[in-house]
């Protein structure tokens, strides 16, 4: 399928002449086409043509909503390699990595396909009048959520399709009843515009309104930035740096009408090997860890960046396997120019300070932009003094471990943490008198709390929890992943005394076949 470098907006491609290229990670080399940088004009258009899609799509019935998800989805399949391929020359990322992540952007696109024809997410709930009621009569009352309205979505360099333009932020607010404007990253914009062709054509196919999705390109800030303080954009959502995100969330809430912005940015997912289950499988734990730590160059917001240990024999031992796989770990491409020499900058940053030890780094890189997996340790006295260094985010394949004197030093080290997407626990049972007073801290730390595994790896499920305290994402109590992520795009209206003609049908006294709560009591119906 042959890509022209145009942008998509409001169903209609428009071209604005030569602009940026992508840049193959690999070589450094430009790759064709150029593509279209949007003007302010462009914004203006697309917001605007958005805004005159709401009232027509968050009033479609559900099943509409949920057929053009569907459709969608077969449509992003139906780009077979040609989408696989140009993500390959675009991230550097290897060709199953990128399949499985297709698979995961169709799946997330057709879960929340479901999640709309269940209805729970409308929390549906009827309280009937009691006018006889002694004071004073009760009034009829019923709530559902509602959409919040055109929503900007900003792709993700780091996951080019299932966190991009047709990825969880826009299936999630296309789901609530948003129309969607994505500003895609200009790391990939060719696998941007092959999917941005399959969203068209899905909306097109279904009878979606023409502003309902639309996908403006352009390097640099101004058209984010224009995006962002659009009066007509109602919420935001974004994956990346602590830094992009912090200051989307300032132009957001300087707008005369402040926005709330959904901002994934900054974790190290803290790993906590306990006692028993160290001295078990000390020998084992290494080179898995170090599994998780290398995937994909390091380059996954739940990469394990911090281990936390007591010292002593197992720890050692853990260390020694763990430095043995680092060791033989190959050097990988990086997603672009920008981030290897930040990761570079940051592994530097922590080998030149004097109270950490480097215990090992990857093979040599042989090629212009590959990172070399680098492990550290440092005393858990020498992080509490100094914590705002030893756990600044490196995002790559570089993680500290953490020697602890005993468990009440471990524990100590948690209210020091910033807010995290994960943390993982290994434990065996007779751990589990520990683990007891261990997860209650970090449920005030994370989102997520995992138990011998790795947290690299999120499922797309309704019980799914990606999101965390500040800084790991801009508000704590949302999810980007998992059903849950719908929640983002909706806020709740209650009517009071309205008339039986005028309600919607979920909240009428027949029903529309969805979980409701009615006078306190769960029905269906």
């Amino acid at each position: 399928m042959a890509l022209t470098g145009e942008l998509f907006i409001a169903s209609k491609r428009v071209g604005r002449g030569e602009g940026f290229k992508a840049v193959s990670p690999a070589t450094g080399a430009e790759i064709e086409p150029s593509f279209s940088v949007a003007t302010l004009d462009d914004v203006e258009t697309a917001c605007a043509a958005a805004d005159a899609a709401f009232p027509i799509y968050s009033n479609l019935p559900r099943e509409k909503r949920a057929e053009f998800l569907e459709a969608a989805a077969e449509e992003i399949e139906a780009l077979g390699d040609a989408l696989v391929e140009r993500a390959m020359a675009e991230t550097g990322l290897p060709q199953a990595r990128l399949t499985g992540e297709r698979g995961r952007t169709a799946n997330q696109l057709r879960l929340f396909a479901r999640e709309l024809r269940l209805g729970e997410y409308l929390r549906a709930r009827v309280d009937h009048a009691i006018p006889d009621r002694v004071p004073a009569p009760k009034p009829d009352l019923r709530l559902r959520m509602v959409p919040v309205g055109p929503v900007t979505v900003f792709g993700a360099s780091n996951f080019p399709l299932a966190f991009s333009v047709a990825g969880g932020d826009t299936a999630s607010a296309l789901a609530a009843g948003c129309p969607v404007v994505v500003k895609g990253h200009s790391a990939h914009p060719g696998t941007a515009e092959l999917v941005a062709g399959a969203v068209t054509r899905a909306a097109v196919r279904t009878g979606m309104p023409e502003g309902v999705f639309s996908l403006i390109n352009g390097p640099g800030n101004s058209v984010g930035q224009a995006l962002v303080t659009d009066p007509r954009i109602k919420a935001v959502g974004f994956t990346g740096s602590r830094g992009g995100g912090t200051q989307l969330m300032k132009l957001a809430a300087a707008r005369p009408v402040p926005i709330p912005v959904y901002a994934e940015m900054s974790s190290i997912n803290p790993v906590f090997l306990l006692p028993a289950a160290l001295e078990a499988r000390a020998e084992a734990l290494g080179p898995a860890f170090v599994g998780s730590l290398t995937m994909g160059a390091g380059q996954f917001c739940t990469n394990p960046g911090l281990v936390l240990a007591v010292e002593g024999p197992a720890l050692d031992r853990f260390l020694t396997a763990a430095t043995d796989a680092v060791g033989v770990a190959p050097a990988q491409t990086m997603l672009t120019p920008g981030i290897h020499k930040a990761y570079e900058s940051g592994v530097a940053k922590l080998a030149s300070s004097p109270a950490l030890s480097q215990l090992a780094q990857g093979q040599e890189p042989g090629g212009p932009t590959c990172g070399q997996a680098a492990l550290f340790s440092v005393s858990a006295k020498d992080f509490l003094a100094d914590v705002a260094h030893y756990s600044e985010e490196v995002f790559g394949a570089s993680s500290v471990v953490i020697r602890c004197a005993d468990v009440e030093e471990m524990l100590s080290v948690i209210p020091q943490l910033e807010g995290q997407l994960t943390a993982t626990v290994h434990l065996d049972p007779a751990d589990y008198d520990l683990a007891r007073k261990l997860v209650p801290l970090l449920e005030t730390k994370v989102g997520r709390i995992l138990a011998n595994g790795w947290p690299t790896g999120v499922e797309v499920t309704d019980a799914m929890v990606h999101g965390g305290p500040f800084p790991s994402t801009a508000d704590g109590r949302s999810t980007s992943v998992g059903t849950l992520a719908i929640d983002r795009f909706l806020r709740p209206v209650s009517y009071q005394d309205l008339p039986a003609e005028l309600l919607p049908v979920e909240l009428s006294d027949a029903g529309a076949g969805i979980p409701r709560r009615v006078d306190g009591k769960p029905v269906i119906g």
